[in-house]
């Protein structure tokens, strides 16, 4: 940090405070809900806190609990996790954009690529136009360093002090964050376009839930968005002509 120049350092440390709001509280409380998973399901405190570091997306994290508990090979558990992590994909691309300034080295792009997941996602798409375009990457460096840092703790913490929880508490506190993904996406909506092509996605779900329960999302996301702008683009070319 000492290295930084003092304008870098300020954004880093504005970064770091962006933890303290409501998305990484409910990140907290989802949090412990998996240490409860994770502790019921025979996993370590060490590894429950290892997952949260280096994996760092939470369904993936309980795909990998639940292929473990259930005995499966290190091929199939391996598949599971990273078919789960794909969604993750789509997201990194369309931030990237935001994030970079124009004279950003590659390095830190791929670095700070790593630590994107729902809530940093979420969190620096609302966030990020209000940061000067050079100084984007030490904010979102500082806000997902932060996260991650304060969610292994938690989860230690969570697996030490609250012990197992009842299943219906562990569900509802997991559940807490795919609601808030959710609705901050839909409020995030810039235009109608977008809202549409968000109803679109959910009405395609069922549909690609049933095909391929692992990837239903990134189809149903991919599928619904470019319908509905192919959509949107001729009728556009019809409102032209």
């Amino acid at each position: 940090m000492a290295s930084l120049p003092v304008s870098s350092r300020t954004w880093f440390l504005r970064g770091m405070r962006g933890v303290i709001s409501i998305p990484g509280l409910i990140l907290f409380a989802s949090m412990t809900g998996f240490a409860g998973l994770a502790r019921e399901s025979g996993i370590s405190q060490e590894l429950a806190a290892a997952m949260t570091a280096i994996i760092w997306a939470l369904p993936s994290q309980v795909v990998l609990v639940g292929s473990i508990a259930s005995g499966a090979s290190f091929g199939a558990t391996v598949l599971a996790v990273v078919l789960c992590s794909v969604r993750l994909l789509p997201m990194t691309i369309s931030m990237l954009p935001t994030l970079r300034g124009p004279n950003t080295p590659r390095w830190q792009l791929y670095f700070t690529s790593t630590f994107v997941a729902v809530t940093a996602y979420v969190v620096a798409m609302a966030n990020l136009p209000n940061v000067p375009r050079e100084h984007r990457v030490a904010w979102f460096a500082g806000f997902a360093i932060t996260l991650v840092a304060a969610n292994t703790a938690m989860t230690a913490f969570a697996y030490e002090v609250l012990g197992s929880l009842p299943d219906a508490v562990s569900a509802a506190l997991f559940f807490l964050t795919p609601l808030y993904f959710t609705f901050s996406l839909w409020t995030a909506s810039r235009t109608g376009l977008e809202r549409v092509a968000f109803v679109g996605g959910f009405l395609l779900l069922p549909l690609f839930h049933w095909i391929d329960p692992t990837l239903d999302l990134v189809l149903a996301g991919l599928v619904g968005g470019t319908v509905i702008y192919f959509v949107d683009r001729v009728r556009r070319q019809r409102g032209e002509a």
